[in-house]
């Protein structure tokens, strides 16, 4: 899943009729200057990071004049919060509070539901999960037949039900605003779109006074218009490996080149058993990444290429897992008996490595590949490797349970080559 950034979010709310505060995007102090006097004190600051908790990261903040305004831009632009660099701010205009609310529509996977399903709270605000675990009469939800669409008299009776002190008026509003909210989450193919606060002003009026939109990453295709760099949930910016490898998977979709790094920089304690990671298949690749940490290696990536990609797919994955640096090993962990015809992986390895690891004399290399065009993939591998200084262990379909024993393996190549450099 991939998050827009608020004033992303915000825009799509804005063109399905959703009242925000009024505000601007500002990249430098002297659009926010301008944008401050336009709109005149008290606003809100808010960093534009992918990043939860902004609220107590002090990536929001308030501001009572022209002056704190200017100051406060100032510091937030440039700083780092949350690993993220701040490289612009929206600048918006107070809201009257009267009371804050909270609404969410999101993907419930569970077998009960297997659809959307709207979440409402009367009380919102920075604390909603412990709202919802000591007042869960104040929460409500209500799963959302796709077929039919949202159905906004069967809300209101709900709201009803509630009991919570929301007048008629109020009550319409919401369900306008639930109605509109699940226009959103449709056309943005969102798994999550959530206003936390949901802001009932003075006036009687709903704003969605913040906003959180997270879209399924398998349609990242269809929205050009949100500019993806990289369409993962991540706690950080992407990185530039990161960068590359999404664009190998980008325009191509025969099978998966999946990579993140998990080492992001040259680790400081170099040669302490951080090992390159690639795997084949998620339930099975996670065993195998697990079974590597059992045994004290540290990993530096976590790739996976399943669903039959070719064999040029693979190939320039590797490139850029080979291309970390500080690593001390590679572990190709293909723990699972795979339909997929193995000697793509098997002729990618081959050129990769003859192109990265020629000049890495005992480089320590284990492969676990098995299924369907196993016996032909090994023979690629011990052919086309056989002239490599590296350290390789090859095997096949009897092992892809025994997770542990390759990572033995691997474990005790690392301790032979670190004793050598």
């Amino acid at each position: 899943m991939v998050r827009l950034s608020e004033f992303q979010g915000k825009r799509m709310l804005k063109e399905a009729g959703i009242t925000v505060p009024e505000g601007k995007l500002a990249r430098n102090p002297v659009e926010a200057n301008k944008i401050v006097y336009e709109l005149g004190p008290p606003v809100a600051i808010k960093a534009q990071i992918l990043a939860t908790g902004r609220l107590k990261a002090g990536a929001i903040k308030f501001a009572n004049s022209i002056e704190e305004a200017e100051k406060l831009v100032s510091e937030m632009l440039g700083s780092v919060i949350k690993g993220y660099k701040v490289e612009s701010v929206l600048i918006e205009k107070m809201v009257d509070i009267k009371k804050e609310m909270y609404m969410s529509i999101i993907v419930n996977d569970s077998y009960k539901v297997k659809g959307p399903e709207l979440i409402f709270s009367s009380e919102g605000g920075v604390d909603i999960e412990e709202i919802a675990t000591e007042h869960p009469e104040k929460v409500l939800r209500i799963p959302i037949d796709y077929l039919s669409g949202f159905d906004s008299t069967a809300f209101y009776g709900e709201l009803t039900k509630m009991n919570v002190g929301l007048n008629s008026d109020t009550k319409n509003s919401i369900c306008d605003f639930a109605e509109k909210l699940y226009d959103v989450f449709i056309k943005s193919d969102a798994r999550v779109v959530e206003i936390n606060p949901l802001v009932l002003t003075e006036s009687g009026n709903l704003i969605a006074a913040d906003c959180k939109i997270t879209v399924d990453d398998s349609s990242v295709f269809k929205h050009p218009e949100f500019k993806f760099e990289v369409p993962r949930d991540m706690q950080r910016p992407p990185t530039e490996l990161e960068k590359i490898a999404w664009k190998i998977e980008e325009n191509d979709y025969r099978g998966t080149a999946y990579f993140v790094q998990i080492q992001v920089e040259e680790p400081e304690d170099k040669g302490k058993g951080y090992v390159a990671f690639h795997g084949i298949g998620g339930g099975a690749s996670m065993l195998a990444a697990d079974a590597l940490l059992r045994k004290g290696l540290k990993i530096a990536n976590y790739a996976d290429t399943s669903g039959n990609p070719p064999a040029s797919k693979i190939y320039r994955l590797i490139k850029v897992i080979l291309s970390q640096p500080g690593i001390e090993g590679y572990a190709l962990m293909g723990a699972v008996f795979a339909s997929q015809e193995q000697w793509h992986h098997a002729h990618a390895i081959v050129k990769a490595f003859r192109e990265e690891l020629t000049d890495r004399p005992g480089f320590p290399v284990v492969i676990l590949l098995a299924g369907n065009k196993e016996k032909e993939s090994h023979e690629i591998l011990r052919d086309g490797l056989k002239d490599l200084p590296i350290r390789l262990e090859l095997y096949g379909r009897e092992h892809i349970y025994d997770t542990d024993l390759i990572a033995e393996k691997m474990a005790t190549l690392v301790e032979e080559y670190r004793k050598e450099r």
